[in-house]
Order: structure tokens, then C-alpha cells, then sequence
């Protein structure tokens, strides 16, 4: 129900009315709460707004064009499996698995989404193209760029955790290009979901993030995706996902076209066939494109490149299938350009005119790339020198539009950056599988200096922690100059009462911090983190413990006698019969100050005993290295080694004695 009511409305929370009012940050919006939807709206015309909605257009009714955007975990795949089964579009759906759209191997080792995936469903004879688009503000720059292919988003809300930073990240996106909404709220079936409080919280999002009037008017469905059931109303069980795709025919727009303009086709990602090679991805804008045709690539600065389409494709369910001709409005993949990259223009070629280019936000995080030169560089990689790593990275440029790749003054070491550790860490365990060797530095934040003012990329942090442990949690991101914004306790039936916190925390106090806080809370922590917007650098250093490390002594395999040994010095990363050379880090120790051990010595033959005759030497296991983990740990002095089949850890300088000069000349 809505009413166009004056600014007095403000006056109406001091008069008697049967449910109180909720009062939110924009005035033009009051809510409170309704039996039937969870909430009525007192609205007032926002004529300024009205005045800049879309001209009218040609519309195509037979297509519609959403991407699927959420938090991570929060369900997306698992709800576009739901839809692609149950629209039949491939004949062996039921033996495809779960997270059909997953088809990366480290999305499926690691249960995230990495890179936009396309596929298309038909319902009453109407095609709709979704993107299933990642959900973790490291892949941010994915959904950027994702979000100007389509004309709607389904936005997924867990109906436990509400709307979570990855949620107002991209859907602060999709309402800047005026994208109307879907609320799904999905996991309805979860013993302790609060849905009305989540419908309530999601609201209060869309308008602080200042969405019109016509956004706020989003439709609900609740969904249950890993049982494919979507109903509109929670207390009435839904059976199947067909109320979502009503939904989507009924709200979300045909995309708008001009179907008798000159062709124009922003490229918004490349994908690569083993006989077509480099595919351009995009919605064709206007007019029509067909293979054979001429056409022009419109690039940087205005700079063309003609070209003749080879082949050309649309998504067919899960798959491109080859077509002649296809017309505005459609997604379409178009081979036979080799100079086009994301964000140029694929335009007409005797009226060549570009779309304005799709913006990113700028990476936050860098680290070196370098090759490797420890004493075991070789061994197993395939791609060793300068030259492949070079290549390697500015290949990675043509798709990842997020990174970015800086040469030094060293042929052998380039400045990678991105928009954050599991950004880089992706890449670079890709490079590994690839069969490539090299080295990576500490992550470090990009600062910006304007004039005398430097400034450095703070983060919104959100941390989920068992109530027994927000003690040493509050204690741990105090002392990174974490501000805490907001803190409430979340009681469930079917467990322990959980304390839900907020932060605003630079970027360089969430380095390193995962690894902390899980050994802290025993592994209960959940934490996520998205960027927030650059602020005045506090030139204080950040009060985090410094490790020491243990480091090898000499060249050599390890010995069950040695690590016994040395255990008690601290943490051991590696366990008996490993290869190790010196400087190396073997351990993590317990002071903080690197110590050198030797990890390799041997029990010699005595008087009393043989050397074989050893009592039972009972070792602690070593701490499991992933890369992740070797990323933050390593410190400014310290190296990673990453090759196909080994993660080490060594420092910069091998020899102990340079080490020791080093840290003198650092005096």
C-alpha cells in the first residue's frame, strides 16, 4: 500500500497509531511492520527522481537478461542448478552433480565462484539469459562488469544471515545503473532462519543505498534452492521453482533496443574456444550482427581495428550454440576479432560509434612476482624463465580486468596487483597447476599520494564469532585500529548464541588476521571483508605481534630425531624425510625472533646403543601449508616458493650471516 503524503509524515511517530513507526535514514521513506508482507510504505513522490527514469524503447518481450548477485554462500549456484533442472535444458542434467556452473576445478575444491558463468533457460516460450556471478569482494570486478549485460538481478538474501557486506557492495551496483531487483530470500527451510527480520534488514539496505522509488517496490520469494522449491508466500510451501520464473517474466524488464540503429556491442568478458580461439562476449546494445559481416573494434582512445566475424553464438542452456544472425537485445559471442578486448566496442563498420567503457574499481592489494632461483628452482616446473612469467601475466590482463601488472627495474620480478589476498592467491595457484615456478612476496596495500596526502583502502569487516570468544576477537582487531560500527548478539534454537560485530578496518589490519583469529576461536570464526572507499592514512604502525620463524641450518632431509628435537621451539611446518636447503622456514617459532636449527641432524652411533635403536619418538603433526596461509604468514623478509607439487616458505636472503648484516644495517 502506498500513499503520497507531505514532509509532516515525520510528525506521525509522536501521535497514536496502532504499530510504531521505524523511522529510516532517507526521509522519504517510512516503514513499519504488516501482518501480510512484513512491512507498509509511506512513500513521497520523488519527482527528481522520475524525471531521469529510462526513455521509452523498442523492447524485445521473448528474452530477458538477470544476473544472479549475492554474498558468498548465500546460494546462488545451487539456485541456478535448481533452475536449469527443472527447466530440462540438457538431457543428462541429473548426472551433472551439483554446482553445475562451477567449472573451474579450484571452484569446486574451494565452493565459491570464481568467474561469471552464462547460461540460459526457456519458460513460456520466453529465453532468459542468467549469470551466475561470484560472491566474494575479491571477484568483485567480475560482477562489475557482468552487471551491464543484464536488465535485472536477482539479489540472494540467506534467510539466517541477512544482508551481508558482499550483498550492499553489489547491489549498490545494480541500483547506480538503475537495475531493477528481485529479493530472493533463500535457506527458508533453516531451523533458525529469522525471515521477517531479514525482509525488514534488506529494506533498510535498498534505502541507504538511496535506490528509487520503483527499486524499493522489489517482489519477494522465498526459496529453499537446495530442494529447488520458490513460493510467495513463506507460510504457504512452494513445489516447485516456478513462482521465481513467473517472477522474473513479470518484473523484470525486456531489455530495451534499437533495433534499426548501427550495430554496437560493448565486449564485457572473453571467453576461448579450442577451434574458434579469442570469443567476445556482450549484449548487442542496437542493431543486428550476423557471420561474415564486417565490423569495426572500437578500442582505447577511440583507436579501430576492422575485422569480419568468423562465427557467432548465443547461450543455449549450458552451452553456445552457433547461429547466423542474431538481433538486439540478444548476449551473444563473437568470434574472428583478435584485437578485441573487455570494454571495447564492437560497432558497425561504416558507422562506427563506441559505448562508453565499463569502469572498475582499482585494485587494493600488490604483491612481486619473481622467478624462482632457490636451490630447488627446476625441479619440477615446465615454465622456468622471465620470459614465460611475463607472458603468463599480461595473458592473465586480457580476461582479468581487476589486475594489474606493472614491470620493474628487474627483468626478473613484476608488481601484480589486485583487488585482494584470495584474488592474487587464485591466480597464482592457477599459474602453479599450469606448471609454472616462481616466487611471491608479502602482500602489501596500494597507498595513494595526492599532493602531501597519502591515503590507504579501508574495508568494512564482518565477523560472526561464538559468544564465548568475542572477547579475544574485540582484543584481536582493537589492536589493528579496527572501529567497531555495530555489535549484536543473534540467538538461535539449534545452537549457541552467536555475536554478530561490524568493523571499519584498514586494509592492512585484515592481513593476516583469518589465521589469528581461527587459532583464537579454535576454528569457530566466520569473517568477511569488502572494500569500502580510501581514507587519510593513520601513519601509526599497526600494533600486530611480529612471528619469528625457524629457519634450516643447512641443506638436507629432515630426521624424526632433528624435528623431536626442535619441536619445542614452536609450530613445525614440515614433518620427517623432507628435502629442505638453508633458509628455508622449517617452523614458526615461539619467540619472536628467527632462529636457526638444524632440522637434518642424525642420532650417532654411541658405546651404549646403536643409532638405529631409538626409543619411540613421538612428534606433533605439522601445521597443513596452503597457500593462503603461506601468504600471511610470510613476513617483509620472507619469500613464497610455489611450484606444482610444493609450497615453501624461505627467506630473502639464505645465508644466516647476510641475514645478520641486513638486520644491522636495518639498525
Amino acid at each position: 500500500m502506498e500513499f503520497t503524503i507531505p514532509r509532516e509524515v515525520r510528525k506521525l511517530k509522536q501521535t497514536a497509531v496502532s504499530v510504531p513507526l521505524v523511522p529510516l535514514r532517507d526521509l522519504r521513506v517510512y516503514c513499519c511492520a504488516t501482518p501480510d508482507r512484513g512491512r507498509l510504505f509511506f512513500r513521497r513522490t520523488n519527482r527528481q527522481t522520475m524525471s531521469h527514469s529510462r526513455a521509452p524503447h523498442d523492447r524485445r518481450n521473448d528474452i530477458r537478461n538477470i544476473a544472479i548477485i549475492a554474498h558468498v554462500d548465500h546460494g546462488k549456484t545451487t539456485l541456478v542448478d535448481a533452475l536449469l533442472r527443472q527447466t530440462r535444458v540438457h538431457r543428462k542434467i541429473e548426472d551433472m552433480g551439483e554446482r553445475i556452473m562451477d567449472s573451474m576445478d579450484q571452484e569446486r575444491e574451494r565452493g565459491i565462484t570464481i568467474r561469471a558463468k552464462n547460461a540460459s533457460v526457456t519458460y513460456q516460450d520466453v529465453k532468459i539469459n542468467i549469470v551466475d556471478t561470484p560472491g566474494h569482494a575479491d571477484f568483485g570486478g567480475e560482477v562489475e562488469r557482468t552487471l551491464r549485460m543484464v536488465d535485472g538481478v536477482l539479489i540472494l538474501v540467506d534467510a539466517k544471515e541477512g544482508p551481508m557486506p558482499q550483498t550492499t557492495f553489489v547491489l549498490r551496483k545494480a541500483l547506480a545503473l538503475g537495475h531493477k531487483a528481485i529479493v530472493v530470500i533463500n535457506k527458508i527451510d533453516r531451523p533458525d532462519a529469522v525471515i521477517d527480520d531479514v525482509v525488514n534488514r534488506t529494506f533498510d539496505l535498498f534505502v541507504h543505498l538511496n535506490a528509487t522509488d520503483e527499486q524499493l517496490d522489489f517482489p519477494i520469494v522465498y526459496t529453499s534452492a537446495i530442494k529447488g522449491l520458490a513460493t510467495l508466500d513463506v507460510n504457504k510451501p512452494g513445489t516447485d521453482i516456478t513462482p521465481l520464473l513467473d517472477t522474473v517474466l513479470q518484473k523484470i524488464p525486456a531489455p530495451a533496443v534499437h533495433a534499426k540503429a548501427p550495430l554496437q556491442i560493448l565486449v564485457l568478458a572473453l571467453a576461448y574456444d579450442s577451434y574458434k580461439g579469442k570469443m567476445a562476449v556482450g549484449k548487442i546494445q542496437s542493431g543486428s550482427i550476423a557471420r561474415r559481416q564486417q565490423v569495426v573494434v572500437v578500442g582505447k582512445e577511440g583507436v579501430q581495428y576492422p575485422g569480419r566475424v568468423s562465427d557467432l553464438a548465443v547461450y543455449s542452456g549450458l552451452e553456445r550454440t552457433d547461429i547466423e544472425q542474431a538481433e538486439a537485445g540478444e548476449i551473444v559471442a563473437i568470434a574472428g576479432l583478435d584485437q578485441v578486448n573487455i570494454g571495447d566496442t564492437i560497432a558497425d563498420a561504416e558507422q562506427p560509434v563506441a559505448l562508453p567503457r565499463v569502469t572498475i574499481d582499482e585494485p587494493t592489494v600488490q604483491m612481486s612476482f619473481s622467478v624462482n632461483n632457490s636451490p630447488f628452482a627446476g625441479r619440477e616446473g615446465k615454465f622456468l624463465t622471465s620470459r614465460h612469467l611475463r607472458e603468463r601475466l599480461f595473458k592473465e590482463l586480457e580476461t582479468n580486468v581487476s589486475l594489474r601488472v606493472q614491470e620493474t627495474d628487474s627483468a626478473d620480478r613484476f608488481l601484480v596487483a589486485g583487488r585482494g589476498e584470495l584474488h592474487l592467491g587464485v591466480l597464482i595457484e592457477q599459474m602453479r597447476r599450469e606448471g609454472y615456478e616462481l616466487q611471491v612476496s608479502q602482500p602489501e596495500v596500494i597507498l595513494h599520494r595526492d599532493g602531501g596526502k597519502v591515503t590507504e583502502p579501508y574495508e568494512e569487516l564482518t565477523i560472526q564469532v561464538p559468544e564465548t570468544y568475542q572477547g579475544a576477537v574485540i582484543e584481536e582487531v582493537g589492536k589493528r585500529r579496527g572501529e567497531m560500527r555495530h555489535m549484536r548478539l543473534v540467538h538461535s534454537d539449534a545452537g549457541p548464541s552467536e555475536m554478530h560485530l561490524e568493523y571499519h578496518i584498514p586494509t592492512r589490519g585484515i592481513m593476516g588476521l583469518k589465521n589469528i583469529l581461527l587459532a583464537k576461536t579454535r576454528g569457530t570464526v566466520i569473517m568477511h571483508h569488502v572494500f569500502k572507499s580510501y581514507e587519510a592514512a593513520d601513519e601509526q604502525d599497526l600494533l600486530i605481534t611480529p612471528h619469528g620463524s625457524l629457519c634450516a641450518f643447512e641443506d638436507g632431509v629432515s630426521t624424526a630425531y632433528a624435528l623431536f628435537m626442535t619441536q619445542e621451539r614452536g609450530v613445525m611446518f614440515i614433518g620427517p624425510g623432507v628435502e629442505v636447503y638453508r633458509g628455508m622456514v622449517v617452523g614458526e617459532n615461539s619467540r619472536d625472533e628467527d632462529l636457526d636449527v638444524n632440522v637434518c641432524k642424525e642420532k650417532h652411533l654411541s658405546n651404549m646403543r646403536a643409532s638405529g635403536s631409538d626409543e619411540a619418538l613421538i612428534l606433533t603433526p605439522p601445521r597443513e601449508m596452503s597457500l593462503e596461509f603461506a601468504l600471511e604468514y610470510i613476513g617483509q623478509d620472507e619469500l613464497v616458493e610455489v611450484t606444482p607439487q610444493n609450497l615453501r616458505i624461505r627467506k630473502r636472503l639464505l645465508n644466516p650471516e647476510d641475514r645478520r648484516k641486513a638486520r644491522k644495517a636495518g639498525k
